[in-house]
Formats: structure tokens, sequence, C-alpha cells
């Protein structure tokens, strides 16, 4: 793909993506620039994925094709203004903050701009990265066509309607977080019981990864799958009945309905 990719902004997320990218090969480290506010992290950017990286959000704007805004939404609004003015007309505008609609980024940007809301994850740095793309009006099946091969690149997406975007966040854009939870949970209960930790870990991580290969490739429903471990007086049906008991599934769509919630006040 010959374009020019720019982040202003290079955490977690947009290193995730970096590091995606570059693994697939879909354009070489020369072909991507990011911004950062500390000298820190940009030179960590540089020795880590060989890229150019600058503390000027400007010089990254008008380097890109395609422009990543990799920022809290706590700062969206002052990086958007100081950066209106350098972006050219056919620069597809990608933003990751939640809270942000496509209404809010064109009054912000105060000028016709090609936008695409998205809201990746942070698995995308191992090319299983889960998406949501929402284009706006302007972007054209060509624009989205770059935009969406840049994300499958390191994982999957999917289009959805602005009205799902806070919903993603707490589906995908968050929950890597909770799989993270509970894959430390599975290793504490082997290590209490005498599992080596880096064994344990192992144990519980190529489980969840099979665990969800298996929904995404069979096509079962995760409950009949669940049924397909669970034999009669049987010990996994003896952990089920716990996790049930101690309100499991509960906590987990509560707290997800919490980061739901979060994600349309931001």
């Amino acid at each position: 793909m010959d374009i020019k990719i720019g982040f202003i902004g290079c955490g977690n997320m947009a290193g995730a993506m970096i590091g995606g990218i570059l693994k697939k090969k879909l354009v070489p480290a020369g072909n991507i620039m990011a911004s950062a506010k500390s000298r820190e992290t940009v030179e960590k950017a540089e020795k880590q994925f060989s890229i150019a990286a600058t503390q000027n959000n400007i010089e990254v704007a008008e380097f890109s094709d395609v422009l990543v805004l990799a920022v809290k939404p706590v700062y969206m609004e002052e990086v958007v203004r100081e950066i209106a003015d350098h972006v050219r007309e056919d620069t597809i505008v990608v933003t990751l903050a939640p809270g942000k609609t496509l209404q809010w980024l064109r009054e912000t940007f105060g000028r016709p701009i090609k936008i695409v809301r998205t809201m990746p994850n942070t698995p995308a740095l191992v090319g299983e990265g889960m998406t949501a793309l929402c284009p706006d009006d302007s972007v054209t099946d060509e624009d989205l066509k770059v935009v969406r091969e840049i994300f499958e690149s390191f994982g999957r997406c999917e289009i959805v309607k602005e009205n799902m975007m806070d919903i993603v966040t707490g589906v995908s854009g968050s929950s890597p977080a909770y799989a993270f939870l509970f894959i430390e949970a599975l290793a504490d209960a082997a290590v209490h019981d005498g599992m080596p930790r880096k064994q344990a870990y192992e144990f519980a991580a190529q489980t969840l990864l099979g665990s969800a290969k298996m929904v995404l490739e069979t096509g079962k429903h995760p409950g009949e799958l669940k049924d397909m471990v669970c034999s009669p007086g049987g010990t996994t049906i003896e952990a089920v009945r716990v996790l049930e008991e101690k309100g499991f599934r509960s906590a987990v769509i509560e707290a997800t309905l919490a980061c739901i919630d979060k994600a349309g006040k931001l």
C-alpha cells in the first residue's frame, strides 16, 4: 500500500496499531510518522519501530494520507483545533477516542473533512485486534477500503452505525482488560495449588485463546460450547455452579454496561 500513515499520540493503542501494521508489512516504516508530547515517548517510538517521530503535531498532519488521532478524549479538541488548517482535503482522518461523535468532529474541524470513527483494541499488537469502523458521509468507498485494509492488517474489523460505538467500547475496546483479569485469576488459583506461575499463565492464556477460536470458527452458541465441557456431575459444572453463585455473568454484564455508560459521557 503506497500511503503515508500518521499518528498523533503514540501511547499503548497507537503502538499496538503501528506494531501490527509493520508486522504485516502493510507499509514500510518510512511511511509512518508519529508525534507525542514528551521527548522520551518520541525516542521510544523511534527506537522500537524505526519510524519518524516528532513532538510537532502539525508536521504529522501535513505528512499523512491517513491521519490517526490517537489521543485521549480530553485532549481531542485541543489537537483538532491545532491541526485543522494543516490537514489536506484528501486526507482521511481516523479517530480512536470514545465519545467524540462525527458531528462533534466536523464542527470542531470547522471545514469539510473525511472522518472515520474507530474503536480498535490492544490485541492489534499480536495481529488479533477487533475494530469497529464508522465512516462519515464524505468518506468514499475507496477511502473506506484503505482504512479497512489498515485495520485488517492487525485483526478483524466491522462497519457499525454510530449509535453502536459506545457499545463497542464496552464489548471489545476495553474488554481485553477484563480478559487479562480472568487469566490472572485462573493462574492465581493454579499457583495457589502448586503450579509454577509462568506455566499457569500459559495454561490459562492458551485456554482462552482456544475457546475464543471455537466461538469464531465453529459458529456454535457459547452456551452450547459450554455445555459440551460440562459433563453430568463433573468438575466443570461444579465450577460453573460456583461462578453463578458468585454472580460471575452479572458482574461482567454490569461492568460492561458501566463502561458503555462512561464512554457516552466522555
